[in-house]
């Protein structure tokens, strides 16, 4: 599995764009309930990275980059 440091606050911005997205789908199966759910976790972990002093980055798997990277 490949992992990337990425700068912490546009991450925790993406994920709030990909929150928004996925709140306003009809859809709520299960694949989409876990998906959500995985984006709130990325975007708190984010969010803490970003307000602790001398960190501005989070670590991020591939898969979790990917769910996130439209919303740059």
């Amino acid at each position: 599995m490949a992992y990337a440091s990425v700068d912490a606050a546009r991450v925790a911005k993406a994920a709030q764009s990909a929150l928004k997205a996925l709140s306003q789908t009809e859809e709520k199966s299960e694949a989409h309930q876990r998906k959500t759910l995985m984006i709130e976790r990325i975007g708190a972990l984010a969010v803490a990275a970003s307000e602790t002093e001398g960190s501005n980055a989070v670590t991020l798997t591939s898969e979790e980059f990917w769910m996130i990277s439209k919303n740059w």
